[in-house]
């Protein structure tokens, strides 16, 4: 059953049950209310309202409740079709009017997720030319996706579909870029990512023009040179950094030493970026040290997910840090 790798799981059931389809779209919702995943997922669970795939909050924090290749019921015709195949949906955290524009945390969010959707299921790099037709789209592109019709999304996020969204799945998925000149690092990249969006660029071609080795760590706003395509080293990702959970805890434990001293765990400023790229920590506070600052950030984190009182205490815990590698690009041993 294919969970994307990048999104927290909160399986419904007995919706993880229904029919199976093969997913042939990507459709983008609004809520039409501020809530957050965990607060969609509770709002699913406890009633009979049609729900999606994925739901996305505002700070670009995301969940998945079903299997993509399990029938999700918010798009009317396109749910699954009589050939079994179907739409891949997912619900955004909007203002009450759905009048907002996506925020660039919940933008850069739907475009990884529609490269992946490109990469795991073959839909189409194209926008749905009807109802039926395979590829992407926002829901109110076609009326058949509702029963009623629907103006969901708002003008502003449909406009970024077209012109933001979309283009950058393309070109995350494809490459279309000529490489020779400089890329400035968003949230959610990694030197992979980036290399796809560059013709006959790979993301050791990337790492030596930049200098930069294992554990190849790279942050938001970091400009990266990208050299000329045409080299030939292999395409295989480099390896993820690996954070060791039993000392990442005994620093988070820890009074840090004072800022631009010797850090105790190296594998701290991993866990630091990754939150940093979760929109929860400062990049300045981003320095190995695993501060009061960086224990606050990680609280959040772990309320993000869910838990509360002692167990959201900013202290890691294996699988609060499994998902967060999960998502930003590291492992975890015990």
């Amino acid at each position: 059953m294919p969970w994307y790798p990048g999104a927290t799981r909160i399986e419904l059931k007995p919706e993880s049950s229904q029919p199976h389809i093969q997913p042939t779209q990507l459709i983008l919702h609004s809520i039409v209310a501020p809530w957050s995943p965990r607060r969609l997922y509770e709002y699913w669970a406890n009633s009979t309202s049609l729900e999606s795939h994925f739901g996305l909050g505002y700070s670009g924090d995301l969940a998945q409740y079903l299997p993509t290749t399990i029938r999700a019921d918010a798009n009317a015709a396109a749910n699954r079709r009589p050939d079994g195949t179907g739409a891949i949906s997912v619900e955004t955290a909007s203002n009450t009017s759905a009048s907002d524009p996506w925020t660039d945390e919940q933008a850069e969010e739907l475009i990884a997720l529609g490269i992946w959707v490109h990469r795991e299921h073959n839909v189409p790099l194209r926008i749905c030319r009807t109802a039926s037709d395979p590829g992407y789209g926002v829901h109110k592109l076609h009326r058949a996706w509702s029963t009623s019709g629907t103006a969901c999304p708002g003008p502003k996020r449909a406009d970024q579909f077209v012109h933001d969204i979309f283009p950058e799945i393309v070109r995350g998925a494809g490459g279309s870029q000529s490489g020779g000149g400089t890329y400035t690092v968003r949230s959610g990249d990694t030197l992979s990512s980036i290399a796809l969006g560059f013709k006959g660029v790979t993301w050791q071609d990337i790492a030596r023009a930049n200098r930069l080795t294992e554990p190849y760590v790279i942050h938001p706003g970091q400009r990266l040179t990208i050299p000329a395509g045409g080299k030939t080293a292999p395409a295989t990702p480099p390896p993820k950094p690996v954070v060791d959970l039993s000392r990442l805890r005994e620093a988070a434990r820890t009074d840090p030493a004072k800022r631009g001293t010797a850090v105790s765990y190296s594998g701290a400023q991993v866990v630091e970026l990754a939150l940093v790229a979760e929109g929860l920590l400062s990049r300045s506070y981003a320095d190995g040290h695993f501060g009061t600052a960086t224990v606050r950030a990680y609280a959040q984190w772990q309320q993000r997910l869910g838990y509360t009182g002692t167990a959201a205490d900013g202290v890691p815990g294996k699988t609060s840090l499994t998902n967060l590698g999960n998502r930003r690009g590291f492992t975890v041993k015990d």
